[in-house]
């Protein structure tokens, strides 16, 4: 390409739902799960191709990003908004450091394998040739209601236009989204920072983008609303395309998450159990285990043990989202 590459990695997050391993002062964006680096630092290596790599993040944050990605620049977004707002200030924040480029947008929590470049840099080079926004879909593996859909629509040279956004399915409907061709929604996106901020122009966002030419960000957050980037741009424009990725991919952002990913890397005992850490299993099959000491379980199934420091959490596996529920408690009671 003709500008540089720009990654810009997202670490504001707490990750409520992999409680207690993840808490307010030590998110899940600094934890390692079972790797030799944290997931921050992997998703940094990752995108080591491009020409510079910005980490976002929230204030509280800040200075142990350093430890993580020590070459990276850093964003402190103004408020947590959500990734709407995040996303429309440091596209602004780029375009002003360094000027004509293309942005690879990428969160910090997700499990990749296989040829991830050579995906990103087609995205990259889509994002330039379409002046819209890219986003990367995922061939999907299996039908999971846990993960929004892309619905292609008109095949081009390489990529797709999309058709629609379909958001978290029942598991009948995800089984027909994957036989239709589908892909998973992985919230991986590339676009320069000019045709981003134009399509936030035309979305509930605008005041921001209004309020950061200004050079007031902090008005251009109290104007507008926590709003996720595909709700607020990505489903409202008429320039939005998706580039088919055919690499190993898993959101890490539940615990049932935690199951697949030692089950790739041989993690499982003979019944089934998915264990990180310590773990004495008898007569149990088949539940995900996870510990900074040691859990023993005795004739269950189906179960997510997760016990760090002082904290334990059972929950089955089935409600491995509800997880959030406990987290709301938690906070309701200063607690989190």
């Amino acid at each position: 390409m003709d500008r540089p590459l720009v990654a810009l990695v997202l670490a504001g997050g707490t990750g409520t739902r992999l409680y207690p391993a993840s808490r307010s002062d030590r998110p899940k964006q600094f934890l390692s799960f079972g790797g030799d680096d944290s997931l921050l630092r992997q998703t940094v290596d990752r995108a080591g191709f491009a020409d510079e790599t910005y980490v976002l993040t929230r204030e509280a944050y800040a200075d142990e990003i350093h430890d993580h990605a020590p070459d990276a620049a850093v964003l402190t977004e103004p408020e947590p908004k959500d990734t709407g707002p995040a996303l429309v200030y440091a596209a602004h924040r780029v375009r002003e450091q360094v000027g004509d480029c293309v942005m690879l947008v990428l969160p910090s929590d997700h499990h990749v394998a296989g040829d991830f470049r050579a995906v990103a840099e087609r995205a990259a080079r889509v994002a330039v040739e379409t002046e819209g926004v890219v986003t990367l879909g995922v061939e999907p593996t299996r039908p999971d209601p846990g993960y929004g859909y892309i619905e292609p629509g008109e095949a081009q040279d390489g990529y797709f236009e999309v058709e629609q956004f379909r958001e978290k399915p029942d598991r009948e409907t995800a089984t027909g989204y994957v036989d239709r061709g589908f892909y998973w929604n992985a919230g991986m996106f590339t676009w320069t920072p000019e045709s981003f901020l134009r399509e936030a122009r035309r979305s509930p966002l605008e005041p921001l983008v209004d309020a950061l030419d200004d050079g007031d960000p902090s008005r251009g957050f109290d104007a507008v609303d926590p709003v996720s980037v595909d709700y607020a741009v990505l489903e409202r424009s008429e320039s939005v395309f998706v580039v088919p990725a055919d690499f190993e991919w898993d959101d890490l952002g539940a615990w049932d998450a935690l199951e697949r990913l030692v089950d790739g890397r041989r993690g499982e005992d003979e019944n089934g159990n998915a264990v990180l850490g310590d773990a004495i299993a008898i007569d149990a099959a088949d539940n995900v285990i996870a510990t900074d000491g040691h859990v023993s379980l005795v004739g269950v199934e189906d179960l997510i043990v997760a016990s760090f420091d002082d904290r334990t959490l059972v929950v089955p596996k089935d409600d491995a989202q509800r997880v959030r529920d406990v987290v709301a408690e938690l906070r309701d009671r200063g607690l989190f």
